[in-house]
C-alpha cells in the first residue's frame, strides 16, 4: 500500500503475542516501521521493559504510535505529556484482533489518514470521530508533504464557518482536496488560498502556502535569518513557503548556517562552488535541479521562486553524517534509544557484518555494507567518503564503540586524512553498553572499585608491551577485564597473562567468565584464578578477574553473586 503522507515511521508497540499477526500487518503498510514488544512476552524488532515509560519516550520524540491495545491505557500513559495540539504526532489504538483502529491523538499530523491506511489494511472501518474529517472526507487544516498552513487559530474559525454551513472556493493549485466534500461556490465568501504569498490581512480566506521558495546566501555570520526574512518581506512572500537554505559547500560545519536553518525551520543544503564564485546568485544556478524564478533585493541572498514545492533533496546536497554507534552486547533491550534513531536515520550502515545482522532489520531504502572483522580503517574510510557526499551513515560495533571497536578508527581515518570534506561531516559518537559491563553487572559489581581494560590481542601492538601493563595493573591490585583472550591463532596468550597476574594474586582471587552476555545462549561462571584454565574461554567469552578485595557469594542457596567492595583497606 502507497503511504498517503510523508510521516516517520510510526512504533506498532504490542504487550503480547496475541498481538503479533495484526501488527505485522500494519507493519507492511509503513516502510521502516518496526514492532516494538514487551520484554519476556513476545520476540519483536525491538524490545521494551515498559509500557507508559516506552510511550513517553516515543511521543516526546515525535514518533507516531500504533498501540494495540485498549484505548485508555494508551490516554493514561501518554496524558502527562499532552500540551499542544498543533505540535502531537499521530497516536492510534488498534484491537489486537484487527478489529478496531482508533484514532487518538495528531489530527493535524495525518492520524486520521493513518487510520484510513490501517484501516483498509485490516479490511474495517476507521473509528473517525473529527467533526470536520467526517463532514467533508478530509482534515482541511492538515496539507500534504510541501505545504504549510498559515494559522492553526485561522484555520479552526475557518473550519467552524463551513460547518456552520458556508462554502468556499479554492484559489490556487490544492489537489489533495479535488476529492473532498467540500461545499463549494465561485461566489462563497471564504476561500481557500493557496499561495506562498504573505497574509495580506484578510479574515476570510485560509490560507496554505506551497513550499517553494528556496534563499541562497554566502553570509555566515549571526544575521542570516535577519536578511533571509528581509528578503522575503521585500517580495512579499510567507516565512511558510520557504523549503530550504542554501549555502557554499566550503561553509557546511558552520555552526550560524545550522543554527539559522533551525530558526527557519528548513533543510540546509549546500551547492559545491568555490568560494570565490559563491555569489547567491550562483549557488542557485549550481544548486537547482527545477526551473526557477530568480528575485532579487537583499544583496547577500538571493530567492529562487518554483511553480511547485520543492523536494529539498533536489536541492544540492546536505551535510553528511557520520555517527558511531554501539549496540551493547546484542540483547535490543540494552541498545539505547539514540542508537536506535541513529540507526533508523543512517542511509548507509557500514560494520563487520556479524554486528550489521545485530543491528538489524532495516529498511529496503537503507544500503548495507558488511566486512570482514579486520578490515577498520578501510571501513571508516568508506563511511567518510559516503557522508561527505550528504549521505547519513551509521557504523556499528558491538558493544561500545569507543572501547577496542570502531570510534578510534573512525577519528584516525579522519586525523591522517587531511581532507576538508571528510573534515566537514557531523560526526558523532554514540556510546553503547560494553562487553565488560555487561559481563559485570550480570555477575553483580566484580569492577565495582578501580579497574582497567586490556585487551590480549598483538595485532596491533607488541606482546612485550601487554606484558608490561599486565604486570603493573597486577601489582596495582586493580581488577582486570580482558578482551580478546584467546583465538586459534595465539591460544597461548592467555595462559601466560594468567602466569603473570599469579606472581601477584592469590589462587583464591575471584574471577568471573562471561561468554555471549546479551545474546542468545549466554553463560556466566564465577570462579577463582586457580581454577581457571585457558581452554575454558575463546574469543566470544569476557574475562574479568578481581582485585584481592573482590568476593562471592550465595545466601541461602540463591544465586552467586561477585563483587569488589568500594572501600580498599
Amino acid at each position: 500500500m502507497a503511504r498517503m503522507m510523508n510521516v516517520p515511521a510510526p512504533a506498532i508497540v504490542i504487550l503480547g503475542t496475541g498481538a503479533l499477526d495484526t501488527a505485522r500487518r500494519i507493519q507492511a503498510c509503513y516502510p521502516g516501521a518496526q514492532v516494538h514488544g514487551l520484554q519476556g512476552r513476545v520476540e519483536a524488532d525491538i524490545a521494551y521493559a515498559e509500557l507508559s515509560v516506552h510511550l513517553r519516550e516515543l511521543y516526546a520524540r515525535g514518533t507516531p504510535l500504533v498501540v494495540l491495545c485498549a484505548a485508555g491505557i494508551v490516554i493514561r500513559c501518554i496524558a502527562p505529556l499532552l500540551s499542544n495540539k498543533g505540535a502531537e504526532p499521530p497516536v492510534l489504538a488498534v484491537a489486537e484482533d484487527g478489529s478496531a483502529v482508533v484514532p487518538l491523538l495528531g489530527g493535524l499530523a495525518g492520524v486520521n489518514v493513518m487510520a484510513r491506511e490501517i484501516a483498509e489494511a485490516l479490511d474495517v472501518t476507521p473509528a473517525i470521530t473529527t467533526s470536520g474529517e467526517l463532514r467533508f472526507g478530509t482534515c482541511v487544516l492538515n496539507p500534504p508533504d510541501g505545504y504549510a498552513l498559515s494559522s492553526l487559530e485561522q484555520g479552526k474559525r475557518f473550519v467552524s464557518d463551513l460547518l456552520g454551513g458556508e462554502s468556499t472556493r479554492v484559489e490556487g493549485d490544492a489537489p489533495w482536496l479535488d476529492d473532498a466534500q467540500l461545499p463549494r461556490s465561485d461566489s462563497a465568501r471564504l476561500a481557500i488560498r493557496i499561495t506562498p504569498a504573505a497574509w495580506d490581512g484578510r479574515t476570510d480566506e485560509l490560507l496554505i502556502h506551497p513550499k517553494t521558495v528556496v534563499a541562497a546566501t554566502g553570509v555566515v555570520d549571526g544575521s542570516i535569518v535577519e536578511r533571509v526574512r528581509l528578503a522575503l518581506d521585500a517580495h512579499r512572500l510567507a516565512p511558510l513557503s520557504l523549503a530550504a537554505l542554501l549555502a557554499p559547500v566550503e561553509h557546511m560545519s558552520n555552526a550560524a548556517l545550522a543554527d539559522a536553518a533551525i530558526v527557519l525551520g528548513v533543510p540546509l543544503r549546500f551547492s559545491s562552488v568555490a568560494a570565490s564564485d559563491a555569489e547567491p546568485e550562483r549557488l542557485l544556478e549550481t544548486a537547482m535541479r527545477m526551473p526557477y524564478e530568480a528575485l532579487h533585493g537583499e544583496t547577500d541572498v538571493a530567492l529562487a521562486l518554483t511553480r511547485a514545492p520543492v523536494d529539498p533533496a533536489s536541492v544540492g546536497h546536505a551535510r553528511g553524517r557520520l555517527t558511531v554507534v554501539g549496540l551493547g552486547p546484542g540483547d535490543a533491550s540494552l541498545m539505547t534509544p539514540a542508537v536506535r534513531s541513529a540507526l533508523s536515520a543512517a542511509t548507509d550502515i557500514l560494520g563487520y557484518e556479524t554486528y550489521v545482522k545485530m543491528a538489524g532489520p532495516f529498511r529496503a531504502d537503507q544500503q548495507v555494507h558488511g566486512t570482514d572483522n579486520r578490515e577498520e580503517m578501510q571501513r571508516a574510510r568508506h563511511a567518510f567518503e559516503l557522508a561527505s557526499i550528504g549521505r547519513t551513515v551509521a557504523v556499528v560495533s558491538s558493544g561500545d564503540p569507543g572501547v577496542f571497536a570502531m570510534a578510534a578508527a573512525v577519528l584516525e581515518a579522519l586525523e591522517t586524512s587531511n581532507n576538508a570534506q571528510w573534515a566537514a561531516v557531523e560526526l558523532d559518537i554514540q556510546p553503547g553498553v560494553s562487553a565488560a559491563m555487561a559481563t559485570a553487572a550480570q555477575a553483580g559489581a566484580p569492577l565495582g572499585h578501580d579497574f582497567c581494560m586490556l585487551s590480549l590481542s598483538d595485532n596491533l601492538k607488541p606482546w612485550g608491551i601487554i606484558e608490561k601493563r599486565l604486570r603493573h595493573a597486577a601489582e596495582a591490585d586493580l581488577a582486570m577485564a580482558f578482551y580478546n583472550p584467546v583465538s586459534r591463532a595465539r591460544p597461548w596468550q592467555l595462559d601466560k597473562a594468567l602466569d603473570i597476574i599469579r606472581e601477584f594474586r592469590s589462587a583464591s582471587t575471584r574471577v568471573v567468565l562471561g561468554r555471549d552476555i546479551g545474546r542468545p545462549g549466554a553463560a556466566l561462571t564465577h570462579t577463582t584464578l586457580g581454577e581457571l584454565r585457558a581452554e575454558s574461554v575463546d574469543m566470544r567469552t569476557m574475562v574479568i578477574v578481581g582485585s584481592s578485595l573482590t568476593r562471592s557469594y550465595s545466601l541461602h542457596g540463591n544465586r552467586e553473586w561477585t563483587y569488589t567492595p568500594r572501600w580498599y583497606k
